[in-house]
């Protein structure tokens, strides 16, 4: 199975649209938050990947109604996703572990930093793909993959 992860895209149609149409194959692509307008548009566009679409709400993404948390379970582990702003990760993943603890979830996907992150710590995979279109790591644009089998998980992040 494999899961595409991208963030913040800020508006930068052009980025989302080139992460997502490179990945067509994957099974799930989730987007971690501000970004929901080129998200919605891109949508309308391409109907028929709009099913395998999760989004959450970032703090950008004025008036949403999407929900600031997701819990995907895919074969044996649970995702969560969430942009993070409301759990403080510019400091810390302790609360997203906490959360992650609360819906029984082993691998924890989050955005809003715009920097990547990925590491393995305390049983949970985490990830963090950066920001698609505008990134403050001293990085270029990128996003994530996931890739869950009955050998394990094994969690990467791509530039675009």
């Amino acid at each position: 199975m494999r899961i595409i992860v991208l963030s913040d895209s800020h508006g930068d149609y052009a980025s989302l649209e080139k992460v997502i149409l490179r990945n067509t194959d994957a099974d799930w692509i989730i987007h971690l938050g501000d970004g929901e307008r080129e998200l919605d548009t891109f949508v309308a566009s391409h109907p028929v990947i709009a099913p395998k679409i999760i989004h959450v709400a970032g703090n950008c993404d004025y008036a949403s109604l999407s929900h600031d948390v997701f819990v995907l379970p895919v074969m044996h582990h649970k995702i969560l996703a969430t942009h993070g702003h409301r759990y403080g990760v510019k400091s810390s993943v302790e609360r997203l572990k906490m959360l992650a603890e609360e819906h029984h979830c082993d691998i924890i996907l989050y955005g809003h930093t715009h920097a990547r992150d990925l590491r393995f710590e305390d049983g949970y995979h985490i990830m963090n793909p950066g920001s698609c279109a505008c990134p403050r790591d001293g990085k270029g644009p990128s996003f994530g993959h996931i890739d869950i089998s009955d050998a394990g998980v094994v969690l990467n992040i791509t530039d675009l």
